[in-house]
């Protein structure tokens, strides 16, 4: 339950008591842990879609996707836009990129990145027939998509917010990415579309992260998050 509040405490702003980020056990763990908060944030914004389901369409896409934002802090759209800025900027150059995504300031490219994925997100929600669907699936597949992350790609800031996540237990993490997967395919035919639609950002982002870094950041797992969750939506859609 300790790594479960660390994952809470991270990826959310549900407010966790202090103590639990001060125990490294439950840090590492809750690597383990980022699906199934994926699939409680998705909980409460089923929740609210289903609430709100008499509102007009485009009245609840805004509020959704303003308690989404609003919940999650915004976190991961940081790192899409310290992604993009860093990428462009970058001009292929590894230290160079690494160096524009430490700039606490966002470049034209990163606000651009920005406003383009919160649109998409809001269209796409205010034209889904089966919003509850779409938005439990894709927060928690998007989240997934970090655990699979840290299984399968090296992290390359040793002082990063992630270094502390690259001794988590692969077992435990293999077992909540296969569980998410499971949960997934439950909602069937849409699930299986989610799940081939996120594979293939996941596949994507991993390449050039690889060719451009030699691993992942924080701010590129922000990226992938925001990435993989717009597309949950579109293709949905």
């Amino acid at each position: 339950m300790r790594a479960l509040l660390a994952a809470l405490g991270f990826l959310t702003r549900v407010p966790v008591p202090a103590w639990v980020f001060k125990d490294a056990g439950a840090t590492n763990t809750s690597l383990a842990w980022y699906p199934a908060v994926g699939l409680l944030i998705g909980s409460v914004l089923w929740g609210l879609a289903w609430i709100g389901s008499s509102l007009p369409p485009l009245l609840l896409a805004a509020v959704l996707l303003l308690v989404w934002t609003g919940l999650t802090g915004a976190l991961h759209l940081d790192g899409l836009a310290d992604s993009a800025d860093a990428w462009v900027g970058g001009l292929g150059d590894r230290e160079r990129t690494l160096a524009i995504m430490k700039d606490p300031r966002s470049g034209p490219m990163g606000v651009t990145a920005v406003v383009l994925v919160l649109l998409l997100k809001f269209a796409a929600l205010a034209s889904l027939p089966l919003a509850e669907t779409a938005v439990w699936l894709a927060p928690m597949l998007a989240r997934t998509a970090i655990t699979a992350a840290f299984l399968s790609t090296p992290y390359v800031r040793s002082q990063g917010l992630g270094s502390a996540l690259t001794n988590s237990p692969r077992l435990a993490c293999m077992v909540g990415v296969l569980a998410a997967v499971a949960v997934a395919a439950c909602s069937k035919w849409h699930g299986v579309r989610a799940l081939l639609a996120v594979s293939a950002v996941f596949a994507c982002w991993r390449f050039a992260g690889m060719r451009r870094l030699g691993g992942m950041t924080g701010d590129t797992l922000g990226a992938l998050t925001e990435l993989a969750e717009v597309t949950v939506l579109v293709v949905l859609v």
